[in-house]
């Protein structure tokens, strides 16, 4: 039975759909992307993000966006949070980790009335609101005529499914663990629910 999931997103021009390492994505929506290749659709349960890779033709990829791969400050990743906690809050959802880094989020969530794909959706909208309402929107200089402003998160979701309490809570320890691979200090959210493992 499932549990939970673990789940990870990106912003903008993090992991692109052909990237060389693979994706997550079965199509490539744009033709300036196209030209370095098809979808690179796998299936793995484990990380691709240490696989080898043309580095140079992942950068060339990225270049050929239409606007900038979105990294997130610390004052928008504390946007993002508010966002996530405001959306937890109304929806009763239960976040058992999170992770907000510059260009992807992890968390664990426990399973819901709702597919996974839903709640990442609705966890991305209420974080772009918030980018909004406190000014701190990456893409706000690209605002078009009408005020819309341009997705600052890539399309779908990586996710694993969760079906025992030892893969739950390996899952939170690799989470809580992440920010200091990339040299930042542990995070704390308020929105996040201390998993607690069933008596016996």
């Amino acid at each position: 039975m499932i549990l939970g999931y673990h789940v990870v997103f990106g912003t903008y021009g993090f992991w692109l759909p052909n990237d060389p390492r693979g994706s997550w994505s079965d199509f490539v929506g744009s033709w300036e992307l196209f030209r370095f290749g098809a979808a690179t659709t796998t299936d793995t349960r484990r990380s691709v993000a240490h696989r080898s890779h043309d580095r140079q033709q992942r950068r060339a990829a990225q270049d050929a966006l239409r606007y900038p791969p979105v990294v997130f400050t610390g004052l928008q990743a504390r946007a993002v949070g508010r966002g996530f906690a405001s959306f937890v809050q109304k929806s009763k959802a239960t976040i058992w980790a999170c992770a907000i880094l510059p260009e992807h989020v992890h968390l664990v969530a426990a399973r819901q009335e709702y597919e996974v794909e839903q709640l990442v959706k609705l966890l991305k909208g209420a974080a772009t609101r918030q980018l909004l309402a406190e000014n701190l929107h990456p893409f706000a200089e690209h605002r078009s005529q009408d005020g819309t402003v341009p997705k600052c998160w890539a399309r779908g979701l990586w996710k694993v499914f969760l079906d025992s309490e030892a893969d739950i809570v390996r899952a939170i320890r690799y989470i809580e663990q992440n920010p200091n691979k990339e040299g930042k200090p542990v995070q704390h959210w308020s929105f996040v629910t201390p998993f607690q493992i069933a008596d016996v």
